[in-house]
């Protein structure tokens, strides 16, 4: 049968223990008077100054007497003091002054007890607290408790007063009674509670129970199953340390123990709180208000745990009498004189490497007992033999804050130390004189005038157990004046505090300690700063590029000061884009070997980083991909009878994925069964064709809510001959939208609100900011008790402000530079319990120390403003990367919601977006604006660059309209981003425009066709003239336009523009004026079910317009084409742009160029001086006489195949502007005819006048 076992190894504790499945009962109100019913007799004092000042008098708002309770003397070893009559919680205090008086307390400490001794100040924030008191005799200041305190006396001891006065003080305390049974340990019981017959098997449960000791060692409880899960709890070192187990697997590979420790100097005879509750494997671990959450170990969630009896017993009291040192304090006590025998031991703790602890003037000399380094000391100093010296020591480290014992024996020629009772490592010295003792010793420090000054620094620490000459100093007799004297020594109290426990260093922080503070080692953790909460790194790759970075490896922290830790990625810096590259532990082309019972081979992919670390770059990433590949002989992958897919992939949060690379989710297709060209049609998958040659099926995966691939297992491993290789490539990830999430604020009285957050006992804020304004308010928070401002001011000045407890804390930054030049800053701010620092532009800084009070967590109230609500002037400008605590707040996501601010960073395009041409769309960005051409036939920065190219004999170009029906049309088309793709529609109006350039004819230059008999159709005829086709029902023949006039296929660049409304069209030819055509009223006005674009050819099934076939699609279009686009599709740009995935296919030679759509030079004139005008018959003024024999006109040049023109000077006179205008396009003319006889040299080219 199950037990639970208290063994306690300790030789004095004290416990009060329950334990229940449920949690605890809610706690009553605890607000009652408990100072004011109390008899007189209740409060004693260490003096009275009168018989009215009598300590019974001390209840608030009460007049007897004198008004209140004065001592004596007013100084600081005055106290008063109230016997509660048994344990109660108290939460609060009050104090008033002395009635209608002159005297009050303006500061004052707390001490409890539950025995009359071993005194505990009362504590916040981790300091001995002072509380603020009175400023008059009959104002009322009441303070609630940070934490209740369990005791039945309290003592207040004044520690400022009435300048005008006196100490005076009238007080009451509130709270409750408090209940608990009590056991008494000796060291030696044991307690031990049966479960009852029945066994539970609970999943949560809540231990709680009380403690106070002197041991630092020993079992407060322990309890087993019988399938070995147990828990327990126990002290070592002072220190609290639970172990639960609830039980591993029957392979042993999970271990389940789980071990937690806490807390620090619990053995202070003190009273600590402990509770452990425990859901399933989820447990809250509190001692003393800190509370540690951890997960057990194992894969097991159940403790056999029951209802317990309870025994009342009461608890020995302790008969250790501590004596507190601070930097000024001494004891002075007496011995035996002329003795020549030394005999002094002592007990002390303290966190301070070095000070004194014992000093004492011989008759010829002197004896020091001192710490240095953490080591016990002894100088003796003998001046009867010239000065002679003797050192010894003993012990390391024992600056711990535990209980160390130093005895010193000094005797006939020699002398004695042992440290800690070990007599093994006692040090030994030879004395060459005896000494003899002067009688008196101090302990603590040594400030007497005398020519025996001590080298040692005072102590600060406790002592207890102070023995001279064998006997025990009597400490209770010196605090009542019989018998030895002191000086700012706290008698009977031990106020020790470990400024490391709860550990404030962040992230693995080792934390050291002096009396006075604390300080942090952050070597090896990645993060900086006061208490190790800043990151050393950036963010992402995109930082590290924008602080002008090259590729390379770097360590990031995507959540700053978050709990992910810092790691290391490849950062490729190369393109516009940062990449962001986690590489992963599997070898390209891996063989798949070892399958399982069921011909199963389970490959283990793993990252250098965690799931966590992997998350936070997906999370904010705007792409990513990995790559994915099988190598198969006999090996099939996804298609199986039953329709199973033998293999599968595992990725995020181990969900099984049946796609492979190249196509989506949804989709149980490799890249060949969306692409079509699969080595077997009948299956979607190369290796599915099961071949005995070599087969691969590779392809992106590019999901990033799948990724990373963490496992694959390959099915078909089973049949001889079946050979697989497996090649998973790294994690590559693209953008950083934490990086550049940001919103525009377009008024200074415009902001975003978001929910209060709660800053821990660090709080960290930063963001980067752009503006052309010299004030303004970046952020705040209004709390009624917490309040915190950013702001700019004077264009040249960051200043953060903040509330801690009563204080107001300012910092600023002065830039040398002003801050409004509309260039993005850098601000980040940090408080912590040591410090507050705000830094811009990551090198001006100002530091500030935050007072003790900084301790507290902050939890504000109100919510958190991003601009100003308080009718201060916001900020005006543009905003980004705001970070609070390592969470990226969502600027873009609320600006879409809130009036005043925009998304992005605004302003650039309405100033600059006409740089845009060609229709691209103008796109805010962090500083500056870019040119979207996706949905344009042009390229480059502008969306000016022509996109075009050269076809031969038969190529041509095919781009399909995607059915709106097909469940997975959009995914067969690959990834559809960057271009246009539109489903199949029926168009009332289009607009078609592209350029061209030829020699040959007849030719198609531009077909569309439908699901119907509709399209549309640009040729060129037999003589070169266009002819526009349109067949949109209800007409017998096409309507066709015709141009007659001129001739196109004349090697020269022509630009068409065709749009239609309905039954209107308008065509534009180059730069000639708009003619305006209207089909007839029998035809329809609708183009039904467009299907497909082609150009320069057509190849289509179905019923075709026999003359198109006939006259115009052999041998197809020679030449070059250019700028072609169809409402928002662009075909051309999309077969020729390989990063544009699209339904588009090329059959034949098509050769990128620009030759079809050479800009246009010259405005437009009358076709009768039009010199490309071949009818019009026009004459150039020019003669062919006047050219050389040679043939060569030596006032011109040719230049890298353009013709340039060079007048001289003194001929301009001699022409016409008229004629010089022709002379003008005359070379235009020639330029071009040079251009189309280079045409199929497939160049760039542009024209130079």
């Amino acid at each position: 049968m199950s037990h639970v076992t208290a063994l306690l190894m300790l030789p004095v504790l004290c416990s009060i223990i329950s334990t229940s499945s449920a949690a605890s009962s809610v706690a009553r109100k605890c607000e009652n008077s408990l100072a004011t019913p109390l008899p007189y007799s209740s409060f004693t004092s260490s003096s009275v100054y009168a018989q009215g000042c009598g300590a019974g008098y001390a209840k608030l708002n009460r007049k007897q007497g004198a008004g209140g309770w004065s001592p004596l003397d007013t100084d600081h070893y005055q106290w008063l003091q109230v016997d509660l009559g048994s344990r109660k919680q108290v939460v609060a205090i009050a104090t008033q002054g002395r009635y209608s008086s002159s005297d009050w307390v303006s500061k004052y400490r707390l001490l409890y007890s539950d025995t009359q001794k071993n005194w505990r100040p009362c504590l916040q924030d981790g300091n001995i607290w002072t509380f603020e008191g009175n400023v008059n005799s009959e104002g009322v200041v009441r303070h609630e408790l940070q934490h209740v305190i369990l005791a039945r006396y309290i003592r207040f001891i004044p520690l400022d007063w009435s300048r005008e006065g006196r100490i005076g003080v009238r007080l009451e305390l509130y709270g409750c009674s408090y209940w608990a049974d009590v056991i008494s340990f000796d060291g030696h019981g044991v307690i031990s509670y049966r479960f009852r017959s029945k066994k539970m098997k609970i999943v949560k449960d809540v231990i709680s129970l009380k403690f106070r000791t002197t041991a630092g060692n020993g079992v407060l409880l322990h309890g087993e199953g019988q399938q070995g899960d147990y828990i327990s709890l126990e002290l070592r070192r002072a220190r609290l340390q639970l172990g639960i187990n609830l039980g591993s697997n029957q392979y042993g590979s999970i271990q389940g123990h789980t071990s937690v420790t806490s807390g620090s100097l619990l053995d202070d005879d003190h009273w600590h709180s402990v509770v452990i509750e425990r859901y399933r494997r989820n447990v809250n671990f509190t001692l003393d208000h800190h509370t540690q959450h951890f997960r057990t170990n194992g894969e097991f969630d159940h403790l056999d745990l029951d209802y317990e009896r309870n025994l009342t017993f009461t608890c020995a009291e302790s008969n250790s009498f501590p004596v507190f040192f601070n930097s000024t304090s001494f004891l002075r006590l007496s011995g035996q004189s002329d003795s020549d025998t030394l005999s002094v031991s002592l007990s002390f703790r303290t966190w301070n490497p070095n000070g004194l602890l014992m000093f004492t003037a011989l008759t010829d000399g002197w004896v020091e007992v001192g710490l240095t380094e953490g080591k016990v000391t002894v100088y003796m100093n003998m001046t009867q033999k010239k000065n002679t010296r003797i050192d010894i020591s003993s012990g390391s480290g024992l600056n711990d804050g535990q209980w160390h014992n130093v005895h010193l024996n000094a005797l006939e020629n020699y002398a004695m130390l042992t440290v800690d009772g070990d007599e093994a490592s006692t040090v030994r010295t030879a004395i060459p004189i005896q000494i003899q003792t002067g009688g008196t010793y101090y302990f603590g420090g040594y400030f007497l005038h005398s020519n025996t000054r001590t080298t040692q620094r005072s102590f600060q620490g406790c002592m207890q157990m102070i023995h001279i000459d064998d006997h025990l100093a009597d400490l209770k007799a010196v605090e009542q004046g019989h018998i030895g004297t002191f000086e700012n020594v706290s008698l009977d109290m031990c106020a020790i505090i470990d400024r490391c426990v709860p550990n404030h260093c962040e992230h693995g922080g080792r934390c050291g300690q002096t009396w006075d503070t604390f300080s942090c080692n952050c070597s090896g953790t990645g993060y900086t700063g006061a208490t190790c909460h800043t990151s050393m790194y950036q963010q992402s790759c995109e930082e590290y590029k924008h602080q002008g970075k090259s590729s390379g490896n770097y360590w990031i922290d995507p959540d700053g000061s978050g709990s992910v830790m810092p790691f290391r990625v490849s950062c490729d810096m190369t393109e516009e884009k940062v990449w962001t590259t986690l590489k992963n532990s599997l070898p390209p082309q891996t063989s798949v070997t070892s399958p399982d019972q069921e011909g199963k081979a389970v490959l283990q992919i793993t990252y250098n980083v965690t799931d966590e670390q992997v998350l936070s770059v997906t999370s904010s990433a705007e792409y990513c991909e990995q790559y994915i590949a099988y190598a198969c002989r006999m090996s099939r992958l996804l298609n199986t009878p039953d329709g199973v897919p033998y293999t599968w992939w595992v990725g995020r949060a181990n969900e099984k994925h049946f796609y492979w690379g190249g196509s989506g989710p949804g989709i149980q297709k490799c890249s060949c069964g969306i692409e079509h060209n699969c080595t077997d049609p009948k299956h979607n998958c190369n290796c599915d064709a099961d071949l005995r040659s070599w087969r691969e099926d590779a392809g992106l995966l590019v999901y990033k809510d799948h990724l990373p691939v963490s496992q694959v297992v390959v099915g078909d491993k089973r049949r001889a001959g079946s050979e697989a290789k497996l090649t998973i490539g790294p994690l590559r990830c693209q953008g950083d939208r934490n990086y550049w999430n940001a919103a525009s604020f377009n008024s200074p009285a415009s902001y975003l609100h978001f929910p209060s957050f709660r800053g821990e006992t660090s709080t960290d804020i930063s963001f980067y900011f752009k503006t052309s304004s010299t004030h303004g308010v970046f952020l705040e928070n209004l709390g009624a008790t917490n309040f915190l401002r950013i702001e700019l001011k004077g264009s040249s000045v960051v200043v953060l402000s903040f509330d801690v407890g009563n204080e107001r804390l300012v910092l600023s930054v002065h830039s040398p530079i002003p801050l409004n030049d509309d260039q993005w800053h850098r601000v980040e701010a940090e408080k912590n319990i040591k410090e507050a620092v705000l830094q811009l532009n990551g090198q001006y800084r100002d530091v500030r120390p935050t007072p003790p009070q900084g301790h507290t967590k902050r939890e504000f109230s109100s919510e958190l403003y991003v601009g100003a609500s308080s009718g201060q002037r916001g900020f005006l400008g543009c905003m980004r990367a705001l970070k609070i605590d390592g969470v990226t707040f969502d600027l873009e996501q609320r600006a879409k919601v809130t009036p005043g601010v925009n998304p992005g960073c605004q302003g650039h395009c309405s100033s600059y977006g006409m740089h845009c041409k060609n229709r691209g769309k103008c796109v805010e960005q962090y500083n500056g604006y870019s040119c979207d051409c996706s949905l344009t036939a042009y390229d480059g920065r502008f969306c000016t660059d022509d996109v075009g190219g050269y076809f031969e004999t038969g190529t041509l170009v095919r781009y399909d309209f995607v059915q709106e029906a097909g469940p997975f049309a959009l995914r067969d088309a690959k990834s559809l981003s960057g271009v246009g793709v539109p489903f199949e529609s029926n168009l009332t109006q289009e607009e078609l425009v592209f350029s061209f350039s030829t020699s040959s004819t007849p030719s198609i230059l531009v077909y569309i066709s439908s699901k119907t008999q509709d399209y549309l159709a640009v040729v060129l005829r037999h003589n070169g003239t266009l002819q526009i086709r349109y067949s949109l029902g209800g007409l017998a023949e096409p309507y066709t336009i015709d141009v007659d006039h001129r001739n196109m296929a004349n090697g020269q660049p022509h630009s068409v523009n065709l749009t239609r409304n309905l039954r209107e069209i308008h065509l534009q030819l180059d730069h000639y004026p708009v003619s305006t055509y209207t089909l007839p009223e029998a035809s329809d006005t609708q183009f039904n079910l467009v299907k497909s674009i082609f150009l320069g050819k057509v190849f289509e099934t179905g019923k075709i317009d026999p003359i198109l076939i006939e006259r115009y699609n052999t041998p197809g279009f020679v030449g070059c084409l250019s700028r072609v686009q169809l409402n928002s599709v662009a075909p051309l740009k999309a077969a020729l742009r390989s990063g544009l995935a699209a339904p588009v296919s090329t059959h034949g030679i098509l050769v990128p160029s620009n030759c079809g759509a050479s800009p246009l030079t010259i405005s437009p004139m009358a076709s009768a001086s039009d010199p490309w005008h071949i009818e019009a018959g026009a004459a150039f003024p020019f003669s062919e006489d006047k050219a050389s024999g040679d043939r060569v006109d030596r006032n011109s040049a040719i230049i890298g195949g353009k013709s340039s023109v060079q007048l001289l000077k003194n001929e301009w006179s001699l022409i016409s502007p008229q004629e010089l205008h022709s002379l003008l396009c005359f070379f235009t003319f020639l330029d071009r005819a040079c251009l189309s006889s280079a045409a199929p040299l497939h160049s760039n080219t542009q024209t130079l006048v």
